[in-house]
């Protein structure tokens, strides 16, 4: 951790330095023996690749979870998964607190920095609500996952409890990854209990711990802040307009039940009730914007976040009307301003990036499905069209580089070049305005 007056470590390191160790672990702990079925050893990118999803909170595979990998090996991936989705240092610190450590300036500082917050007061006590918080949620999922899969595994308490806490922990996390088989949830389709159980979780854990926090301690929708109320409005209206659209655009095809499964899972989850290889040319594109969008920050998931997109939305609405920003009798910040449209340009860079790369590398994938891939990856959704076996090694690799850029996040990947994090930043040279043209 950092060392206050001794050793100052850019928090953003120590991130990045965290989620690489515990990927790093979980890649040679798979690559054992006893964590995989008899003569399946894994080898090195195939172990890399399936850490980096599990971590990454993401579930895109190259190997089949379900047949390949033993009970142990799927403790570890679940392990791994909890990790990534509530982050090590989050988990580290609550029961460092529990044991009665002290959490120094420097460590409140730098849960600060991964939970996003804008002060470090009362920091220790929202780590311990959100671990509690999200441990409760996941053992509720666990019992309505249960209830749901008995029947699935003739009653079979063990066996089905074992589904149901793999299910609950990677749905929660947004993870994607599933011990069913190689069709995902499909066989589970007509179930309404598991699908809306798994919906349940994977909204819960997309909402953010701050505002789970909120909603459990204020008890009142008028009571919570701008931000919660911001992430509860985008959650429902992008989930709503994408099950309208995939509804309408697959509809002999899809049930109602099934448009809304897609529409949850598609922001960040992974799971899926329909088959994704021909999806018409509007289910396609809702696909890939609810991905691109992702959840709300401080959560479980990827992608640009939902308050992202409404800063964005709101600033071209005003700038047309010559004014200022602004939402629920407040001025949005310059700086929230700035930060939106950074985090959408460097998000999309990063996606043509990474599909023109690997388009180089593997031009027979296919332009529809390889930009699918690539989004699914960096937005850390784990939804695929089936090309993510065919991947070649380097074209693992960069998907993995993608799934770690898109779990971190690009604004604390370039965030790791600012040299006045403790303090902030004032220049002493004030520049001449100039007036660039453009459009």
């Amino acid at each position: 951790m950092i060392k206050r007056n001794k050793l100052r470590i850019h928090p953003y390191i120590l991130i990045i330095m965290t989620f690489l160790g515990v990927i790093l672990l979980g890649t040679f702990t798979l690559m054992l023996p006893i964590s995989v079925n008899d003569g399946q050893l894994l080898n090195f990118v195939d172990a890399l690749f399936t850490s980096t999803s599990c971590v990454c909170v993401t579930g895109l595979t190259v190997i089949n979870v379900a047949s390949q990998l033993s009970i142990f090996g799927k403790i570890v991936t679940a392990l791994l998964m909890e990790i990534g989705g509530l982050s090590f240092l989050t988990i580290a610190v609550c029961f460092f607190a529990l044991l009665g450590g002290k959490i120094g300036i420097g460590n409140r500082y730098l849960l600060k920095e991964t939970l996003n917050q804008n002060s470090i007061a009362g920091i220790v006590g929202l780590v311990k609500r959100i671990i509690f918080i999200s441990f409760v949620i996941q053992f509720i999922g666990a019992i309505l996952n249960y209830f749901a899969l008995m029947k699935y595994y003739d009653y079979n308490f063990l066996k089905t409890l074992g589904y149901s806490l793999y299910h609950s922990i990677a749905s929660f996390n947004n993870a994607g990854f599933d011990i069913f088989g190689s069709d995902s949830m499909i066989p589970f389709k007509d179930d309404i209990l598991l699908n809306i159980s798994t919906m349940l979780l994977i909204i819960c854990g997309g909402l953010g711990f701050i505002v789970i926090s909120e909603l459990v301690s204020k008890r009142s929708l008028k009571k919570l802040s701008i931000h919660s109320k911001i992430v509860l409005i985008m959650t429902f209206v992008l989930i709503i307009l994408g099950m309208l659209v995939f509804k309408l655009s697959m509809y002999d095809d899809i049930t109602w039940l099934q448009a809304l499964f897609t529409s949850v899972t598609c922001r960040t989850a992974g799971f899926t009730t329909v088959s994704l290889n021909e999806l018409p040319p509007a289910a396609y594109i809702m696909a890939i914007v609810l991905m691109f969008i992702g959840v709300s920050p401080c959560s479980t998931g990827g992608g640009i976040k939902t308050t992202t997109l409404l800063v964005i939305f709101l600033t071209f609405i005003y700038y047309a009307q010559g004014k200022k920003p602004r939402l629920f009798h407040r001025r949005i910040a310059d700086n929230s301003i700035f930060k939106a449209f950074v985090l959408f340009s460097i998000t999309v860079l990063f996606v043509l990036i990474g599909a023109l790369i690997i388009g180089l590398i593997q031009p027979e994938l296919g332009f529809e499905k390889l930009l699918f891939e690539v989004v699914s990856g960096f937005s850390t959704t784990g939804l695929t069209m089936g090309i993510t076996t065919s991947l070649n090694t380097a074209s693992r690799l960069i998907v993995c580089l993608l799934m770690f850029f898109g779990r971190i996040g690009p604004l604390t990947i370039i965030g790791v070049v600012n040299h006045n994090w403790m303090t902030e930043s004032k220049e002493n040279i004030q520049y001449v305005e100039e007036r660039i043209i453009v459009g």
